[in-house]
């Protein structure tokens, strides 16, 4: 997660996660939090609206974002200590523990498409290919959305 996310979550201005991050530096080794690097940054800028990165200047951060892993996540609790930073926490513990089981569960239905795949012969082709279709992550937003006038439709 990325640090302006995780402070609006918590409540905190970006600035004082990140100073609470860098007081405690001893806590988020680089497999709990590092730095988007400009090229990251660009493509998570072209994937939603932002102000734009500057190191001088106005407007927009001085700095790449930190981005937390689950671990890093887990241990801002220890360094933001208000009760909003506890349940939000826990709140987000809970949602990477969901992710991970439903990744688990696609690998295992993957896996158990495939042994059925190999016991029966090649008349069930065009059904497995049609559940295989179906388990394919589709667009959360497959068409535009906004008003069209009925002659352009």
């Amino acid at each position: 997660m990325i640090d302006v996310d995780l402070a609006a979550l918590y409540d905190v201005e970006v600035k004082a996660l990140n100073q609470a991050v860098s007081r405690n530096r001893e806590r988020f080794p680089p497999d709990f939090m590092f730095r988007l690097t400009l090229g990251e940054v660009e493509s998570l800028r072209s994937q939603s609206v932002t102000a734009k990165t500057t190191k001088t200047g106005r407007g927009g951060r001085r700095s790449e974002p930190y981005a937390f892993t689950e671990q890093g996540v887990a241990m801002l609790s220890s360094v933001l200590r208000s009760p909003r930073a506890v349940r939000v926490n826990i709140e987000i513990m809970r949602a990477f523990v969901q992710l991970r089981r439903m990744v688990v569960a696609h690998t295992e239905l993957v896996r158990k498409l495939d042994e059925l795949e190999q016991k029966y012969d090649g008349q069930f082709q065009v059904v497995f290919g049609a559940i295989r279709e179906l388990m394919k992550p589709r667009s959360l937003f497959p068409r535009k959305i906004g008003f069209r006038p009925a002659q352009k439709r």
